[in-house]
């Protein structure tokens, strides 16, 4: 059996591994002032025009969030992350569960149901592991830097 109170580790070095890679796609994509990932469905030249901002530097800024993350879900298992406060802490996870529950989100649903953007099948299985790693990691967070009753 499993023991459901005890942190681990690997599932932050695997989000952490997951968002180096989608800040790596997006600086390809980034490179070549496109909107989109690689991999992923296209995106027309009408939808990059009609961008609120340059196409290239949505996809640096994007870029940037997917190296924070992995900062971040790098921070939940070192000895500096927990020095952290842990109430800024859970905000940020908070935050980036929910920015990983939308874009995944959007992936399942399009990807199973189709809702019109491209995403396949195994787009959706993508997903659905991301939450699943993202929710076991914020978990792994809470266990690790719990007060325990004296």
């Amino acid at each position: 059996m499993v023991d459901s109170d005890r942190p681990r580790s690997w599932p932050s070095y695997a989000m952490a591994v997951l968002f180096l890679g989608y800040a790596a796609g997006k600086v390809a994509f980034a490179l070549q002032a496109r909107l989109g990932f690689p991999g992923g469905p296209p995106v027309s030249a009408a939808e990059t025009e009609g961008y609120f901002m340059d196409a290239a530097a949505g996809q640096w800024f994007a870029a940037a969030t997917g190296v924070l993350g992995a900062c971040v879900a790098i921070a939940t298992v070192t000895a500096l992350g927990r020095r952290a406060p842990r109430p800024l802490m859970l905000l940020v996870l908070a935050g980036m569960l929910l920015a990983v529950v939308g874009g995944a989100g959007i992936m399942i649903v399009d990807g199973f149901v189709g809702i019109g953007v491209g995403w396949q099948w195994y787009h959706g299985v993508l997903g659905v592991v991301a939450i699943g790693l993202s929710l076991e990691m914020t978990r792994s967070y809470l266990v690790a830097t719990r007060r325990v009753a004296a």
